[in-house]
């Protein structure tokens, strides 16, 4: 049956088409698939061109197939089994096979940055993203239409309580209830929308489009010109006579893409090798069309070796349709001066990778992979299109001795553009401004530019869904940040719950706040995606904090916002799961803290705590490095430890949150009739923490790139390291980190008995495994990165000293041969190079503290950088800033205290070894030398009578002349024999033998 449109879809059409504005049309029914038809009907007969292009994005199946054969199969079998009405499939087939329709998966949608439009469909609502929604609604131009297919629904309402895909990776075991506060804003946001019609498969217009309920047709003034176009126009004038400047800016279509062509060509005649030129812009402003242009700029001025990358070579389809532009300007015809190459994989679907030129000489246009940097030695031009979506180490490495132009989107849903910006450019305007200041410098330093184009290319200016999607995706938040009227103390300042029921609610002030708080992750160096958003919307675990100076409450504005804090509770993991995780060697989403400990330090117990992450922690720009992030966390800290809650507050039971609609309507009423309303009776939107029962947790943590500053940040919160990964991120280059404090602990830190394993057992545990892993995986990082970590003790008390001494044993820690290389080194024998392999050992058991050795810091380092990092005198002079004959004295320095250390050590452990001759002390004779020898002579006797031996025995021994005998025995020796012993006779005669002639006996007496 034949249907008149209403006049105010045909009307919103012809006004995007005047006005190059893009229209936004929601169809909610089964049958929204055949309206597509008509819409792209309507809008060929406005644009009066060939049919307008098409893309088409879905999940994962389309009701009938992309491919033609498959296709007339399907249609067959749906006619067979009367699901498809013959009268009603024509349309749409015809539709499908009369080309310029694209498909695309959501999982691939990366393929078509880049790509432009005329018109976008998306279907399967529950799965899109912020991201998907952002990357397909920009590849449309001015004038085009965006179509959302939405089954049918009985209520808008509806929308707030759908299951989407990606929820399932905000669910944990602790906190599985999903709130889709994300849905319920971008349901009221369309209201809001003054190019967005909802409607039902019919056509039929739905009140919550009230807005568009008078649109009429609008006539556009063309009597003159804009500012802007004028001054596109003269300067086009202006360099009309300029050859290659002249033709090739004729292709611009905005002064900004104007005057980026004309710095582009300036750098390329100028030939100054080092040259970097940054194109940086918000989506849909030109950017690869201006780069294609300045590339064959550089073909007419000479360059012969032109290197193209971006993330894949379907990205730079507009960037080679405008060389081929470009070149056809000049006079260059196809198959004549150039030929083109196409990609012959399937995946890349045949785009151009190469350009071979040969008018005047030959040149070559050639597009290489991110990763293939070593082509690049012959380079004179490199170009970098979609930087945003290449990982910062690649472009690092894509950084040589050759031109370099780039180009990046920094509103940050491509991934790492607002990183790219802040990190990468501001690093080379940095060192760009020293090269400036210093004039030999600027001889050798790269020269940087800068370039930023805020005009729309591929429609005009002010488009209002444009500014629905910045507002919606908070894509455009830096201008909604206000400076700071005044920097209040940090003692001073409060920590506020910030309620997500009202923050999402989209009520005008609300949205205010969001904003301001987006803006400051945007400012502060993350990464930041409109992925974000719906995380810190749905996710059941995660809650906001922020710190506000003195709020005047009678002033009706908001407060200033000098930091964020975004928090995600984790643990209260069962043990089955984490023996499980641990068995499969898997690592489920969610509870990053927990499951990372489990695997590092294989304990199934510490899983079952509780606790929170720190997910991000933004300070206001203008206040950074005035102790505002310490002071938040230290509050936050003192909330979860219970500290700042009052105690009737921490008796109140936390407010159960239902998953109760933010948005209600009137009654209960057919699709047609329904309006929707935000809700009104919301609780506050900032609740002071000590009015908040906080959660019961156990310990904070945190995980972010491992950097000197950031690391320095959370050590000073006396945070402690458990985990860093081996492998750097593949966006930032940065190595993971994770850190943890335990909370409700009266002991210090260092505490051994610290319950729940948050001991200093892991930390030790952990810090030897990192002392072994930094020679084979962390040489490059930044050595006081690394110094932070093993934080080693470099001063020693007399106590600490002597106590560490008697622990310590020379064996285990050196060897003899080790030692005489360290004995000859400090005796100037050998080189510094022979006592390398010394300084490794030395290092692992000093940073290890098994050695008791005072060193200065600079001496710490270098025996870090020599030992751990296994780095050479060169790199030393580099990294430290020192002179070669600095770091060597300061090796030597060190390496002769190792000695003295094991020197005096082995002294001690010899001098223990040999047995101690014991002290004789003296003391005076109390008694006389009289009664002295009369106690001895009384005590002998005592003892020949307990031995039975009387005085008449002894007498047969008796020499009469004692001394005489002695002296005349002497004479008549000549010699003495070998045991010392000599003869003297004895005078005495025993009775009744005295007749007897005397015998002459011999008597022994010992000299």
């Amino acid at each position: 049956m034949r249907k008149k449109v209403d006049d105010r879809i045909r009307s919103m059409i012809q006004n995007g088409v005047k006005m190059k504005y893009r229209s936004f049309f929601v169809i909610i029914g089964d049958k929204g698939r055949d309206q597509v038809v008509n819409l792209h009907y309507l809008l060929s007969k406005e644009l009066m061109k060939s049919s307008p292009t098409v893309l088409w994005c879905y999940k994962n199946k389309l009701e009938i197939s992309s491919h033609k054969r498959k296709r007339a199969k399907q249609v067959k079998k749906l006619m067979q089994r009367g699901l498809l009405d013959p009268e009603k499939v024509d349309p749409f087939l015809l539709f499908s096979e009369s080309g310029g329709l694209s498909y695309c998966q959501y999982k691939d949608s990366d393929r078509i940055l880049g790509n432009t439009y005329g018109m976008c469909v998306l279907q399967d609502f529950e799965a899109l993203t912020p991201n998907i929604l952002a990357r397909t609604i920009e590849t449309v131009e001015g004038g085009g239409l965006v179509v959302m297919l939405l089954n049918t629904l009985s209520s808008l309402t509806t929308l707030c309580t759908m299951v989407m895909d990606i929820h399932e990776r905000y669910r944990t075991e602790a906190h599985a209830e999903i709130v889709s506060r994300f849905n319920e804003r971008f349901l009221l946001s369309l209201a809001s929308c003054k190019t967005c019609m909802v409607m039902d498969d019919e056509l039929n217009i739905l009140p919550l489009s009230s807005r568009v309920r008078a649109l009429t047709s609008s006539s556009i003034n063309e009597e003159c010109r804009s500012e802007t176009d004028q001054e596109l126009k003269n300067l086009k004038d202006q360099l009309h006579d300029v050859f290659p400047i002249g033709s090739l800016v004729r292709l611009c279509t905005t002064l900004d893409q104007g005057k980026a062509v004309s710095i582009f060509l300036d750098t390329i005649l100028d030939k100054t090798p080092d040259s970097i030129v940054a194109l940086i812009a918000p989506r849909g402003r030109g950017k690869s069309a201006a780069l294609g242009i300045a590339i064959v700029g550089a073909i007419a001025s000479g360059y012969s070796n032109i290197f193209v990358t971006a993330p894949t070579p379907e990205n730079l389809k507009s960037l080679f349709e405008f060389i081929c532009k470009a070149l056809k300007t000049l006079q260059y015809e196809e198959h004549l001066h150039y030929n083109l190459v196409r990609s012959s994989s399937t995946e890349t679907r045949k785009t151009i990778v190469q350009v071979n030129i040969y008018k005047q000489h030959r040149q070559t246009i050639q597009y290489i992979l991110p990763n293939e940097y070593q082509k690049l030695s012959q380079a004179e031009l490199l170009v970098i299109d979609e930087a945003a979506a290449i990982p910062l180490p690649v472009i690092r490495s894509l950084l040589g001795s050759h031109m370099v132009f780039l180009s990046s989107t920094v509103n940050g849903y491509e991934g790492t553009g607002r990183s790219l910006s802040l990190k990468l450019l501001r690093h080379l305007e940095k060192k760009n401004q020293i090269a400036e200041g210093n004039d030999s410098a600027s001889l050798s330093g790269r020269k940087f530019c800068m370039l930023e184009l805020q005009e729309p290319i591929r429609y005009a200016s002010g488009d209002h869904l444009e500014s629905w999607l910045n507002s919606l995706l908070c894509l455009d938040v830096t201008s909604t940040m206000p400076p700071i009227s005044r920097l209040p103390l940090p003692s001073e300042c409060n920590l506020y719950y910030v309620n997500r029921d009202t923050l999402f609610s989209f009520h005008k002030d609300s949205e205010i706040f969001l904003q301001r708080m987006m803006a400051l992750y945007v400012a502060s160096h993350y990464k930041n995606s409109p992925n974000d958003l719906q995380l810190m919307a749905d996710a059941p675990a995660h809650h906001l904090f922020v710190l506000l100076g003195p709020v005047d409450e009678l002033q009706n504005v908001l407060p200033d916002i000098l930091c964020v804090i975004q928090v995600c509770l984790e643990g209260q993991i069962s043990r089955n799961s984490a023996l499980q995780s641990l068995q499969m060697g898997r690592q489920p989403p969610g509870d990053q803290i927990p499951w990372k400990f489990c695997q590092v330090f294989r304990d199934t117990d510490f899983p079952s705590l509780s606790g929170a992450r720190v997910v991000r922690i933004a300070v206001h720009p203008s206040a950074l490095r005035e102790g505002y992030g310490s002071t938040a966390m230290e509050l936050l800290t003192r909330y979860y430890e219970g500290k700042l809650t009052k105690l009737s507050e921490r008796e109140c039971e936390n407010v159960s949150t239902t998953n109760e609609n933010v948005v209600e309507h009137a009654k209960k009423v057919s699709l047609q009739e329904e309006t929707i309303v935000p809700k009104q009776n919301l609780p506050p939107l900032l609740i002071p923490v000590s009015e908040r029962s906080p959660e019961k947790i156990d310990y904070i943590g945190a995980s972010f790139g491992l950097t000197t500053e950031l690391f320095g940040f959370w050590k000073k919160l006396k945070f402690l390291p458990f985990y860093i990964s081996r492998n750097p991120n593949d966006m930032t280059g940065e190595c993971s980190c994770m850190v943890l404090r335990p909370l409700n602990l009266d002991q210090t830190i260092d505490d051994c008995s610290q319950p729940h394993g948050l001991t200093t057992a892991f930390y030790k545990r952990f810090r030897s495994k990192f002392i072994l892993d930094v020679p084979h995986f962390f040489r490059d990082i930044d050595y006081k990165v690394v110094m932070s970590i093993l934080d080693p003790k470099i001063s020693f008390s007399e106590s600490e000293f002597v106590a560490s001494q008697e622990k310590e044993s020379s064996k285990s820690l050196i060897d003899l041969a080790s030692f005489n290389e360290l004995e000859a080194y400090v005796n100037n024998q050998i080189d510094y190079k022979e006592v390398f392999h010394v300084a490794t050992m030395l290092a692992q058991s000093y940073f290890d503290g098994k050695l008791g050795v005072a060193l200065s810091a600079v001496e710490a380092s270098i025996l870090s950088c020599i030992g751990l990092q296994l780095k050479d005198i060169t790199s030393l002079e580099v990294n430290m800033k020192l002179g070669r004959t600095h770091v060597l004295s300061k090796f030597y320095k060190l390496m002769k205290k190792f000695y003295q250390h094991f020197k005096d050590l082995l002294m001690k452990e010899m001098g223990t070894s040999f047995p101690q001759q014991k002290e004789v002390i003296l003391k005076p004779h109390e008694i006389s030398v009289d009664a002295d020898l009369y106690d001895g002579a009384r005590q002998v006797n005592e003892d020949l009578k307990a031995m039975g031996v009387e005085d008449i025995e002894l007498q047969e021994y008796g020499i009469e002349n004692r001394e005489a005998e002695l002296k005349q025995a002497l004479q008549q020796c000549s010699s003495l024999s070998k045991s010392g012993l000599i003869s003297v006779k004895s005078s005495y005669a025993q009775p009744g033998k005295l007749d007897m002639s005397v015998t002459s006996s011999k008597r022994k007496r010992k000299h």
